[in-house]
């Protein structure tokens, strides 16, 4: 009998509700969405020795950002380098390991707090939490395709719109909990670390556990061949092997139109707590001074505040994801990524027009915009894989491409970061110190849609033959 966690022991009997299978991959993307939310814990982090007074061994917030970074690096690597043994092992199995590394991750970093060691938190959230991102974030994408193959860009919105979630909900809950465990020796970081450890460990299980797959020939009643729409526009009906991506132009093309969209998104997003507090200040508290000349009390009501923001923003990048993956479906993968690139460009543009007017308002605003788009080209890559290779590997593909989000998990935090401390070390106000950063990630949204631009149909001899398929089928089938 196959063991509890392999594939074959999560095959779906006929007449499964397919529409069970979404709240299990929203339970594990909820809980690694939090990796979005950590910038809540940079401020007090920055702190953890000094409390209330900077301390000579207190950590720069751009060395804590590095564990952001480390996120996204092992996120990428551990998605291509595991991709493919997901398709052959299951979900399930690929869902515990991620509880396991995130749940663990918390716990080191929680040591790492507590004795002070920064490699400590690198290597928990970083390199231990990011491998279980990586097995997390891929999981239910080839599954939720397999079970929705009429519905290729709502089903993978739904796949990975929990991820956009996270910090909703984790960023307040962090918030309360470091206030929760605050005294006047500690910042209650280390304490919020283990509880939410634990808490996120017990979800993901329950999300493993409820992953199903259809059997290797199911459709859903009703449904039509693509053919239609495979005339219309970049969908194929064939599929491209695994091992081939990486000689194909088209590949890198995509490679490229991720690398950008998240480069640009994630350079704000991982800093949009601190960036909101130190532009606006008080006048977040009806208190015309900057962040620096506030007491206590005021700098814990705009740290809230900041708290807050995050939060929305992880609102709008669920909103996104499902709105722009599934709007996909009608207007098409490609149009839908020329979209974000030429309304990004403009977005990002006027983000420095907002800080130098202090409109919150409209500096709010172009934020939640930017987050759709942001989750949107998240949502959108699977089924723009599924389109031009198919659908046979295609969780093993959308891994590799992940390796984008690798590299800018990189790029985009140390341009923001980097680039704010240089200005600010040569004498630019804080409040003024990212203008030309967004400008900067401006440019890059003009690479991708360059890259996106250049993206056509795969050429037919790129496709497996059908006894290439029957090969590949029938040691799956053996098992």
């Amino acid at each position: 009998m196959p063991g509890i966690l392999d594939r074959e022991r999560i095959i779906a009997p006929a007449g499964f509700n397919r529409w069970l299978v979404p709240p299990a991959a929203l339970a594990i993307h909820l809980s690694i969405g939090m990796a979005y939310g950590f910038s809540v814990f940079w401020l007090p982090l920055s702190h953890a020795i000094g409390i209330t007074d900077p301390a000579p061994d207190d950590w720069k917030i751009s060395t804590l950002g590095w564990m952001f970074t480390l996120f996204f690096v092992f996120l990428g690597s551990s998605a291509a380098l595991f991709g493919h043994w997901l398709e052959r092992a299951g979900p399930r199995k690929a869902g515990v390991v991620a509880a396991c590394c995130w749940g663990g991750g918390f716990f080191v970093s929680a040591l790492g707090v507590y004795v002070h060691q920064i490699w400590l938190l690198w290597l928990g959230s970083g390199v231990i939490g990011g491998c279980g991102l990586g097995l997390g974030y891929i999981s239910p994408v080839s599954t939720l395709i397999k079970w929705f193959p009429d519905k290729r860009g709502m089903a993978t919105g739904m796949a990975i719109m929990g991820f956009g979630g996270g910090a909703m909900i984790g960023s307040p809950l962090a918030d309360i909990l470091m206030k929760h465990f605050a005294t006047p020796h500690s910042v209650g970081v280390w304490e919020t670390f283990v509880t939410l450890g634990a808490i996120y460990f017990v979800a993901m299980m329950c999300g493993a556990f409820g992953y199903r797959l259809p059997a290797e020939h199911w459709r859903p009643a009703g449904f039509n061949s693509p053919a239609s729409a495979e005339q219309r526009g970049m969908i194929t009906s064939r599929h491209v092997h695994v091992h081939g991506v990486f000689r194909i132009p088209q590949f890198w093309l995509l490679f490229v139109v991720l690398w950008m969209n998240v480069s640009a998104g994630i350079g704000v997003i991982g800093m949009a707590s601190p960036m909101l507090q130190e532009v606006f200040g008080g006048t977040l508290i009806h208190l015309p001074a900057a962040l620096k000349d506030l007491g206590t009390n005021e700098r814990a009501q705009v740290a809230t505040m900041g708290a807050g923001f995050a939060a929305l923003l992880s609102l709008f990048n669920i909103a996104g994801r499902i709105f722009w993956a599934s709007l996909s479906d009608y207007i098409g993968r490609k149009t839908t990524y020329y979209v974000f690139f030429v309304l990004g460009f403009v977005l990002y543009c006027l983000v420095p027009f907002a800080g130098r007017t202090g409109s919150v308002p409209l500096f709010v605003g172009l934020f939640c915009m930017i987050l759709t788009m942001y989750g949107g080209g998240f949502a959108t890559i699977p089924a723009y894989i599924a389109d031009l290779f198919g659908t046979r590997y295609v969780g093993a593909i959308h891994g590799r491409i992940l390796l984008a989000w690798s590299a800018a998990g990189i790029l985009g935090p140390v341009l923001v970061n980097y680039l704010r401390e240089y200005q600010v070390k040569h004498g630019v106000p804080v409040g003024q110190a990212y203008n030309t950063t967004m400008y900067v990630l401006a440019g890059l949204l003009v690479i991708g849609l360059i890259a996106n631009a250049l993206v056509k149909p795969i050429a037919p001899e790129r496709f497996m033959s059908e006894a290439q398929l029957v090969s590949e089928r029938r040691p799956a089938e053996a098992r």
